[in-house]
């Protein structure tokens, strides 16, 4: 993954680490500002061509000049997006339909400011805040590479459309910017719904990762493949993960998966791999060839998706209660990912670490509502001028604290969501318990080794996850506090692991409790120290 390597002052006898930073990024998505974008169609049906081509294929689009902030960009191709979004919307009357400007379609290589190929507007369907995205990917983006949005100012031939969000594509340049690489065996994980059940088949269930036997038709309609091929690495990871999953690591990025799972968790994100239509992520495979989930869709994150896959619609709360063991407790084998990451002792403590340092981050110090209320005043003028919007400006006033109406359905606050939820977390008997404390992280030289250790209180085990190569994934090397790894004395709370003392080094610490696990840098593997 791409950090800014930074150089490390240090001494002969020892040094203290250094905590690598993601890399700064341009200012397109910026969220404290709202971006003004033009649409000039030459046709005026164009919107009921749009709709033609909406059962065709994704390339299929109608060329138009697109103004961003002042600049043009010409023979841009549009298209419609989404499927809940556009669909009901659509059959409501609405004109506020989702878009998908490409700026390359036509002419090759131009792009829009920032280098941003694929502009994505999303109309705010079942959102009555306005913010969900916006709030979800900044809080997701701490901890794993996710998409960048922020609010755009739609126009139409002139016509105002009304306040969209704007989502980074996961595209070739989020790769490039995250991984340092553009190509490899990539799928969208969303099913093709309705598709029809194949026979001589198992049953699956949607982009579940469940394994399916041998055969790529038995994938097909379950999975959306972006690169040339990658049906066998996809089934090669289903296989491991169903029959050898203390293996896993193998073929996928163990730790950056707890992640997600964690922030669907805490967040009640729920139109995702999580839910019942458990789709809305990619799968990259990197060079290494370990797959990274990549998160995606967040309109209906913070309970705006009462669906758990287990059952009827959830209410308040059950949303506010919904148990961080979902699925998992169930032995669900149709959500795999979950039920097989999680019987991992290990793994389980580190996702429950997870859950710990998003809430400590952004929902115990209340840091999500001041910023979700940043977010309602920078829009509020744009969101009481928008006479297309999809629910009412009071509902936009309601929804960051309480229960809004979006047409029939009844979307429940952030807050009214997550201040019980928040008190529950807290308070589950596996995270109530304070977990291992990690004060001090140290690389000390002796001469052709290198030491790393930690002080840790009221750990069962400690693990050092190092690389010397960013390419390479971590690997976990058990530490001790028995004086004999360069550790000081037996049962002081210092412990200690011996490398070979080389540059390049890249680590973190891992300290396991009885319930649930600590990382230094707390937000590892995403940051880490370097040496």
């Amino acid at each position: 993954m791409r950090t800014s390597l930074l150089l490390c002052l240090f001494s002969l006898l020892w040094l203290n680490p250094v905590l690598a930073q993601k890399k700064e990024k341009t200012n397109f998505y910026d969220p404290t500002r709202i971006v003004e974008v033009r649409i000039q169609f030459a046709d005026r049906n164009w919107d009921k061509l749009l709709d033609s081509l909406k059962t065709g294929k994704d390339d299929d689009r109608i060329l138009a000049d697109v103004t961003v902030d002042g600049e043009k960009f010409e023979k841009v191709g549009v298209r419609f997006k989404g499927n809940s979004s556009y669909y009901n919307v659509r059959n409501s009357g609405s004109n506020k339909l989702p878009f998908n400007l490409k700026c390359n379609f036509e002419i090759k290589g131009q792009k829009f400011p920032d280098k941003v190929e694929t502009i994505k507007l999303s109309n705010g369907f079942r959102d009555p805040s306005f913010i969900r995205e916006v709030l979800s990917y900044e809080i997701a983006g701490q901890y794993m590479p996710a998409p960048r949005a922020n609010f755009v100012k739609l126009y139409v031939n002139g016509d105002y459309m009304g306040l969209y969000t704007s989502t980074e594509s996961i595209d070739e340049r989020f790769l490039d910017d995250h991984f340092d690489v553009e190509e490899g065996v990539f799928f969208k994980c969303d099913p093709v719904w309705g598709g029809k059940e194949k026979e001589d088949c198992p049953d699956g269930d949607k982009s579940s990762l469940m394994y399916l036997g041998d055969n790529p038709y038995c994938y097909l309609d379950l999975y959306e493949i972006k690169s040339d091929t990658g049906w066998t690495e996809l089934i090669d990871l289903t296989r491991l993960l169903a029959e050898s999953p203390e293996r896993i690591e193998e073929m996928l990025d163990v730790d950056l998966t707890l992640w997600m799972l964690a922030f669907n968790m805490v967040v009640v994100n729920l139109d995702s791999y999580t839910g019942r239509l458990c789709h809305n992520y990619y799968l990259f495979r990197l060079p290494n060839g370990r797959f990274v989930p990549l998160i995606w869709d967040m309109n209906l994150s913070f309970g705006g998706f009462r669906f758990a896959g287990t059952g009827q619609a959830l209410s308040n709360e059950e949303l506010q209660t919904l148990s961080p063991f979902l699925h998992y407790k169930e032995k669900n084998p149709k959500r795999p990912l979950i039920t097989q990451l999680l019987s991992n002792p290990l793994y389980r403590k580190i996702y429950l670490g997870h859950i710990r340092t998003i809430l400590d981050d952004n929902f115990t110090n209340g840091k999500y509502l001041e910023r979700g209320r940043e977010l309602m005043a920078l829009i509020d003028e744009e969101v009481k001028n928008d006479t297309n919007k999809l629910y009412t400006y009071e509902a936009f006033q309601q929804n960051l604290e309480s229960t809004a109406k979006a047409g029939k359905s009844s979307i429940i606050g952030i807050a009214e969501l997550m201040e019980p939820r928040i008190e529950y977390l807290r308070n589950h008997p596996v995270l109530a318990k304070a977990p291992p404390a990690i004060s001090k992280v140290e690389a000390i030289e002796y001469g052709p080794t290198l030491a790393i250790n930690a002080v840790v209180d009221t750990a069962e085990k400690a693990y050092l996850a190092y690389r010397w190569d960013p390419d390479d994934p971590f690997v976990l090397l058990e530490m001790f506090d028995d004086s004999s790894h360069n550790d000081e004395m037996s049962g002081d709370g210092i412990w200690g692991a011996t490398l070979e003392n080389k540059k390049g080094l890249q680590y973190y610490v891992i300290a396991e409790g009885d319930r649930s696990a600590s990382l230094s840098p707390a937000r590892a593997s995403l940051e880490f120290y370097e040496y």
